[in-house]
């Protein structure tokens, strides 16, 4: 194969696009901008091997390429131009580090006599994103010779298995082009190079290798775990590929150890329920009731993933201070509270539980039970409460999709109120739902625009966000002119933060109204017009259900769920505590 190069541009930005193709790329996002001319075209003609979207705002744009990279567990590609773009880019490399997700961050920049004299459209673009990737570099400028056509290979294949060993996440490249940008001679001789670029033999043994294999052994399970008798599992925040074998995985340990496993509402443990028949969801509920909390007090956690977000449930394991484990194959500590923990670094499809493990005893300890008996009693309580409310409470919202989403649906969940909710009030269920969030920095940016790359070219997706997540990110709607696939925004407008109705600065107002509650007054239907995307305002809980079941297969809806957030505060703090 032979290509005629107009420009060693040209040939350099396309030796990149082919390794990465070869590599088993797949979406590339672009931003618009200049210095960014070689690779934007060398990506454009990869098509249809690659997925190009071209997205005006970088932030956006970072956000989208998240999502991508969230539901494939592939890395996505981000390209700008040289200046403030790639800043724009930092939020979502944050998330990307702090939630472990490859993203390989491709930044333009001029050369080096361009920089620090005043050139237009020029900042330092060397480690702009601090230590948040997991590997940055500066390439050299293009240069047509074989020997520096390797090494430009070999530095993509590396950053591409840095964006996912040894955890995954970002990783950035910044990339330096002299004028010509476009792809017009340049005066430079490229006949040597293309009598000698043969690609067959270039790019001779590179392969789609994802994953990159890690070396791990299997863990044997420890016989003091056996040995326990009250001990709990906690299935953290979690985001498998595998959704079905990471809970079967859970539950054969729960099994094997007769331990109760606590499941965080943004487990796939509970959209799998039937694996599992000590799965307690009400854990929240359950440890607001002090007698029984201390009841309960375990001498041993394992904790799978990240830790939930439930304060009761961080404050309860501070206050015993049980021995604790943490299971997760990362390299990063995974324990906030800094109580007595082992790190053990393998996935939990990897314990070897042996003979033990093979056959599960009938009877239930007395410890287990006590766990089960709080369950049933605090999940029909809430069942019931909720199941017979007409009041448009922002918390049934998260309770009616747990039984209402078509099975294996995609859930994107915003942070601040609606994780919390999904957290007290998502019922188990059988649905397979998947359910995606940006719980790395837990921030609201790019809400919109993640949930939009998870489903774009996907099943129909639905996302549960409040009114100013969705407001943070309204140019996210830009995308919709390149989005391919169905988004449901189930919007509680509330019209402010509701999560800063639930702490104590919600007492003092002035200025709480003004600086915490903040509310915007937006008409969303106006707000929807403008994008050309469709509205609906939902007036009661039967309407609701009737949209989400089936859902359309194309274009974004809003629906749109007013509540009244100090009512719903209020009614928080005085239900919750009352279940048990």
């Amino acid at each position: 194969m032979t290509i005629a190069y107009s420009n060693v541009n040209q040939l350099w930005a396309d030796i990149l696009t082919q390794t990465l193709k070869r590599l088993g790329l797949t979406c590339a996002v672009i931003c618009p901008g200049s210095r960014s001319t070689p690779l934007a075209v060398a990506f454009a003609t990869q098509r249809p091997d690659i997925d190009v979207i071209s997205i005006l705002d970088e932030r956006s744009a970072a956000f989208f390429a998240l999502g991508q990279a969230k539901v494939s567990g592939k890395p996505a590609v981000l390209v700008c131009t040289s200046g403030t773009a790639g800043a724009n880019f930092y939020p979502a490399v944050i998330e990307a580090r702090e939630s472990r997700v490859p993203l390989l961050v491709l930044t333009a920049d001029r050369p080096p006599e361009l920089r620090d004299c005043h050139s237009g459209q020029t900042i330092d673009q060397l480690k702009l994103y601090s230590g948040y990737p997991n590997w940055q570099t500066e390439l050299t400028l293009p240069i047509a010779e074989m020997g520096m056509l390797g090494y430009l290979r070999q530095t993509i294949i590396h950053a591409w298995e840095r964006t996912q060993t040894p955890s995954p996440g970002p990783v950035h490249l910044n990339i330096p082009f002299r004028d010509p940008l476009a792809p017009i001679p340049d005066g430079t001789d490229l006949s040597q190079v293309q009598s000698q670029l043969n690609f067959a033999d270039f790019f001779a043994g590179l392969t789609n290798t994802f994953p990159f294999p890690i070396p791990r052994s299997s863990f044997p399970i420890p016989d003091e775990w056996r040995q326990c008798d009250r001990g709990i599992i906690i299935a953290g925040v979690a985001q498998p590929q595998q959704s079905q074998e990471y809970c079967r995985a859970i539950a054969q340990l729960s099994q094997t150890l007769k331990w109760p496993v606590l499941a965080e509402g943004l487990s796939p443990l509970r959209n799998y329920a039937h694996l599992n028949p000590y799965l307690i969801s009400t854990y929240d509920l359950i440890l607001r009731h002090p007698q029984l909390a201390k009841q309960l007090a375990p001498t041993m956690v394992i904790q799978v993933g990240e830790i939930p977000t439930s304060k009761e449930l961080r404050n309860w394991i501070n206050t015993t201070q049980p021995r604790r484990w943490v299971i997760d194959p990362s390299d990063q500590n995974l324990d906030p509270l800094h109580g007595k923990t082992t790190h053990v670094r393998v996935s939990i499809t990897e314990l070897k539980f042996g003979e033990k493990g093979d056959t599960f005893s009938v009877s239930i300890p007395e410890y287990l039970q006590l766990w089960c008996d709080g369950e049933t009693k605090v999940r029909t309580a809430v069942d019931r409460t909720l199941g017979t409310m007409a009041e448009l409470f922002e918390g049934k919202a998260a309770w009616l999709l747990s039984q209402t989403l078509p099975p294996g649906t995609p859930l994107f969940i915003a942070n601040s109120m609606p994780v919390r909710d999904v957290e007290f009030f998502w019922q188990p269920n059988n649905l397979g739902v998947r359910s995606h969030f940006n719980r790395g920095a837990n921030g609201i940016d790019g809400t919109l625009s993640t949930a939009l790359g998870i489903a774009h070219h996907n099943q129909s997706t639905v996302m549960l966000t409040g009114d100013l997540a969705l407001l943070h990110d309204t140019n996210g709607f830009l995308i919709r002119n390149k989005f391919v696939g169905h988004l449901t925004i189930l919007l509680i407008n509330n019209n402010g933060g509701g999560i800063f109705e639930m702490l104590p600065i919600a007492k003092f107002n002035p200025p709480f109204e003004e600086f915490f509650g903040t509310p915007q007054n937006i008409d969303f239907a106006q707000l929807c017009a403008t994008y050309n995307v469709e509205h609906e305002l939902i007036t009661n809980w039967e309407q609701l259900q009737q949209k989400l079941n089936p859902l359309p297969t194309q274009g974004i809806r809003v629906l749109e769920l007013r509540t009244n957030r100090a009512h719903d505060a209020k009614w928080r703090r005085e239900n919750l505590p009352k279940f048990y």
